[in-house]
């Protein structure tokens, strides 16, 4: 039985794995990157062994220092939450080969089920029926303008090791095939490591219904019911829920059981969950996530059960501690994630320190945090803060729960997805479960995520006195975090973070290239590509650099038109917000 895990993860999903390991009496191991060396998931586990590094790449898909933290702590199993090395088969069977428990699929299931192209074929197998795509990984731009004239625009590009949005691309004519292309292919190859990417037709206006399934190695497989995840932005979830509204129960049925054949079919162990789209009384296979999801609390809300001690089990060699017919539903969950965006500028990444953080609570609230307050959210890594969940007895009334939850829900710092989930919540087409994965981005009034937030307020004068305080600090001696208590000046514990960018005056206009020409950064983040010349002329609208932050690559458009007069940066400069990018004339 296993007595000592490491979570080869970080934020709210590494602290949710590490609580039902501390109600069942199992020690737990943390791993953790240069920021990350007093985040909360540090802090809460048993113990914490440095990676090096800040990026993802340089820290938490090192595979070789996360072996090596795993053989020096002593832990006898790994639960690699979701994202990083949730779906890699050969970080899996590294694990296998070095004697420790992988809490998760066998890498022969994840490599089916984790290459988007193999899985369609497998679900073709079970005789389940997938959306009209590709088998084969794309070899260029000219494969996506055939399939285009052939199905039609717009075409989904997305990468056939990915999940979550990432590496996934909506090309809406030929032109811009090789420039999708490209960004799916970068995208999926900084988060997942694997560039392949395969095309899928983009259906008008369907619904993102997934199964949650469970299977163990004595043959059982069961599905626990399914979740409605169709509110989305750049095709990653804001808002998801169970049961899904108006779903016809014969519907549900058959696509459960669709899922279990699905995954037992590859020799499926463990959670897992299967993505299908629904749309005119319809459905097809989308794909597997061979992990536990972000959104499993929803599902845990009207079942009862906990999905981590449930993985903990099967991975001991156990058979499932329930049977499909003794899974039952109650009442309606409700699950908000609250990344650090800004709705009102487009869900642009907003990175910084939390200075306030008061979460809700009451009757039927739950929240599932990554951060607290002082803690900063990277640029490096997922922006998601925590996701704040409710059950009520019906559908109606886990919405106004919600609503009231939302409410008190104070974030400080940054900005947050908060106003977005107010706007969507109140609205009649969600009330009318009338919603679909094109609502937000194609028909909702976005105006009614609120107004841009005023510059904050500075204060002049003489600074206080400096006093001092008592602080816990982390201090690392031989890659192991420790934690001491010192008495220091009342001022902020460490200095902002260099960047690597060649230095440039601080930005006096906007993002785009409007009024006095000058072109900003929204954010904090990584310059990937520069899609300009000096010299060029350029339009209104009109795609300038491509900034990447918190996973998710963002085009920086010009406001007006001009020529570029000035290039301030390069690819792989790291910016902060407000610096000049380039100069419109």
């Amino acid at each position: 039985m296993l007595s000592k895990i490491l979570i080869a993860n970080r934020g709210e999903i590494a602290v949710r794995v590490m609580r039902t390991c501390r109600e069942l009496g199992i020690a737990t191991v943390a791993v953790y990157s240069e920021l990350d060396r007093d985040a909360l998931h540090t802090r809460f586990a048993d113990e914490a062994h440095a990676l090096g590094g800040q990026t993802a790449a340089e820290s938490y898909l090192n595979t070789e220092r996360i072996l090596e933290i795993v053989q020096s702590s002593g832990a006898d199993g790994v639960h690699p939450g979701y994202g990083f090395f949730s779906e890699n088969a050969d970080f899996a069977r590294a694990l296998s080969d070095a004697g420790v428990t992988w809490i998760g699929p066998p890498p022969e299931a994840i490599e089916v089920m984790g290459d988007k192209i193999s899985s369609r074929k497998a679900a073709a197998a079970a005789n389940v029926a997938s959306v009209p795509g590709t088998l084969e990984p794309l070899k260029g731009a000219e494969d996506i303008v055939a399939f285009g004239n052939e199905h039609g625009w717009p075409v989904a590009i997305k990468a056939a090791y990915g999940g979550g949005g990432t590496g996934m691309k909506i090309c809406a004519s030929a032109d811009e095939a090789a420039s999708a292309l490209e960004s799916a292919e970068r995208e999926a190859t900084a988060y997942f490591g694997r560039p392949e990417a395969y095309l899928e037709r983009y259906l008008t206006r369907p619904r993102h219904i997934e199964m949650q399934v469970f299977c163990d190695t004595h043959g059982n497989g069961v599905w626990l019911g399914e979740r409605d995840c169709s509110t989305q932005r750049r095709h990653q979830k804001l808002i998801e829920e169970t049961p899904a509204a108006g779903l016809p129960d014969d519907v549900r049925q058959a696509m459960g059981e669709a899922a279990v054949k699905v995954a037992l079919g590859c020799g499926y162990v463990n959670a897992g969950t299967v993505e299908m789209l629904y749309q005119g009384g319809e459905f097809w296979f989308l794909e597997m996530n061979t992990r536990l999801q972000v959104e499993h609390c929803v599902t845990e809300e009207v079942t009862k059960l906990d999905l981590v001690a449930e993985q903990i089990n099967v991975a001991n060699g156990n058979a499932l501690s329930f049977t499909q017919e003794s899974i039952e539903h109650h009442g309606h969950a409700i699950e908000c994630r609250i990344n650090a965006e800004d709705p009102v500028k487009g869900f642009l990444p907003s990175p910084g320190t939390i200075t306030r953080l008061r979460v809700p609570s009451g009757p039927g609230v739950r929240w599932d945090g990554g951060y607290e307050e002082g803690d900063t959210i990277s640029q490096y890594y997922d922006n998601l803060i925590g996701k704040l969940v409710v059950w009520a007895p019906d559908r109606e009334r886990a919405t106004e729960r919600m609503l009231r939850a939302l409410g008190e829900l104070v974030v400080d710092g940054i900005r947050t997805t908060t106003p977005a989930h107010l706007a969507l919540l109140a609205d009649p087409v969600f009330a009318a479960g009338e919603h679909s994965t094109k609502w937000v981005e194609d028909e909702f009034d976005s105006s009614l995520f609120g107004t841009p937030a005023a510059a904050p307020a500075t204060t002049d004068g003489e600074a206080p006195a400096e006093e001092l305080t008592e602080r816990t600090v982390p201090v690392e001696v031989n890659g192991k975090r420790f934690s001491v208590r010192l008495w220091l000046p009342d001022a902020p514990a460490s200095a902002p973070a260099k960047r690597s960018a060649r230095p440039r005056p601080a930005a006096a206009g906007s993002t785009g290239g409007a009024g006095d020409g000058v072109v900003s950064a929204p954010m904090q983040g990584t310059i990937v590509k520069v899609l300009v010349s000096e010299g060029d002329e350029v339009d209104a609208g009109q795609a300038l650099l491509v900034l990447e932050a918190m996973k998710m690559e963002n085009h920086i458009n010009a406001q007006g038109s001009g020529t570029v007069k000035e290039i301030r940066v390069e690819a792989g400069d790291t910016v902060g917000p407000g610096d000049v990018l380039l100069v419109i004339g």
